[in-house]
């Protein structure tokens, strides 16, 4: 069962776009959230010399969102590195013991996990050359950082980012929902509504070729998603190579069905039931 949270988030500057910190009710862990023109004016934060674990986000030269993940034992001093070394990244979210209780051997344990999770999750770009070495601490103590990560991905995506997020929202407090399209050309394909919009499940199939009366905008994007082989060709169909978040429903069942479509009607449960009407009856 999960429980609601408080966190408080405090504006350093006052400014919604500068400093922030964030803070969990019961956590002993803290969050700096720093964009990356304020790094320099952080001489006044004495916590953030010590030990902990970071996160470089901005975008690659395609525009597509990247990160880099690492650790350090004085965060402020790597940051003022990371300004000369990577000119990518436009924020900084920290990562910190408030009672100074984390060291060198947990923040590598925390660095190759959450290098691990947001590989696995692929959403972002991941900006490391080397993969991170997952250090070697007790049962007690790997049981603490898991905790500990547990936090940091709740906070990572309260701040704006779903790096470490799963594409598949699993429900826990009910059956997962999912939706099939079965049409022409080979199409069959299912997946799931979630926060972000509507994700098309891996190995699902797409129509092995596209009507003339397909929107040019839709045509562009299909092509797109073929020259980034999220769409593979396997002769007659397309399949996908990985779960894929498309920003609407009607725009996953044009991918799919390689025509225009509405995703509220063409997606569809085992029973028959329409995504509209799932919607509608929700509870």
């Amino acid at each position: 069962m999960a429980f609601g949270k408080t966190i408080k988030i405090f504006l350093i500057d006052g400014d919604p776009n500068g400093r922030m910190s964030c803070e969990l009710s019961n956590w002993s862990g803290k969050a700096y959230k720093i964009p990356r023109i304020k790094i320099k004016d952080c001489t006044d934060r004495d916590d953030l010399t010590s030990t902990g674990v970071y996160l470089l986000f901005g975008k690659d030269d395609e525009g597509k969102e990247q990160v880099y993940i690492g650790e350090a034992e004085s965060i402020l001093k790597r940051l003022n590195q990371q300004l000369t070394q990577k000119d990518f990244w436009n924020e900084a979210i920290i990562f910190i013991s408030k009672d100074e209780n984390l060291n060198k051997a947990h923040i590598k344990y925390l660095e190759n996990r959450l290098h691990d999770i947001a590989k696995l999750a692929n959403r972002y770009k991941i900006d490391n050359s080397i993969i991170p070495t997952q250090s070697s601490i007790s049962e007690s103590d790997r049981a603490e950082m898991e905790e500990f990560i547990e936090y940091i991905r709740m906070l990572v995506n309260t701040l704006g980012h779903k790096v470490f997020d799963e594409k598949r929202e699993f429900k826990t407090k009910q059956k997962q929902e999912i939706f099939f399209i079965k049409a022409a050309r080979g199409a069959d394909a299912q997946g799931e509504p979630t926060s972000d919009g509507f994700v098309v499940f891996k190995n699902s199939k797409a129509a092995g070729t596209i009507v003339n009366s397909m929107t040019p905008s839709f045509v562009t994007l299909r092509q797109k998603l073929i020259d980034q082989n999220v769409l593979l060709s396997q002769g007659e169909y397309f399949e996908f190579t990985d779960d894929y978040i498309f920003s609407s429903p009607s725009t996953a069942a044009v991918m799919v069905m390689g025509r225009n479509a509405n995703g509220l009607s063409e997606w569809k449960q085992k029973d028959g039931k329409t995504l509209k009407d799932f919607e509608t009856n929700e509870k």
